[in-house]
């Protein structure tokens, strides 16, 4: 049986925890597909595009054969049943990640049953990175080197110049 792996978020922007995720997924699953989330909600840096683009030149560090990066808007449930997923991939770095993953998992269970969620812990490296910690370093002038790749932190100091 081909299984495949949904890895929604936001990735605004991608962060070096993220592909640590999808690294360690893509061992699990036949295939893994990184979804961003069109999240009306949030108020991105990013457009969904871009962020796509940042994801695939990303990942093109890493030789990753059964990924693939797309992005989508509605239920994630209806997003896993379109692309034949079997399971919904979500990263933790904290207790308080559990909290909000948890709830979200048994809603999604909710709404489809035969979709799974699995968790990841993040590596120690990266327990501490998130999007938004890295948008606020790199405004407030700090060195982000190793915890995104080259062409996010090249990315960020240019949309930041714009804002």
């Amino acid at each position: 049986m081909f299984r495949i792996g949904i890895y929604p978020g936001s990735f605004d922007p991608p962060t070096y925890g993220h592909l640590d995720i999808l690294k360690r997924a893509s061992k699990l699953f036949d295939k893994v597909v990184i979804a961003v989330v069109s999240n009306p909600n949030k108020h991105s840096l990013f457009s969904i595009d871009e962020r796509v683009r940042l994801l695939k030149e990303s990942c093109s560090e890493e030789v990753l054969k059964n990924v693939e990066i797309d992005s989508f808007k509605g239920l994630l449930v209806d997003y896993v049943k379109k692309k034949d997923g079997c399971a919904i991939i979500r990263g933790l770095r904290a207790v308080s990640d559990f909290e909000y993953e948890f709830q979200m998992a048994h809603m999604n269970k909710n709404l489809c049953k035969d979709i799974e969620t699995i968790f990841i812990s993040s590596d120690n490296r990266f327990t501490f990175i998130s999007s938004q910690t890295i948008k606020e370093v790199i405004r407030l002038g700090g060195d982000i080197t190793g915890l995104v790749p080259e062409i996010v932190k090249k990315e960020l100091k240019i949309k930041l110049e714009e804002v």
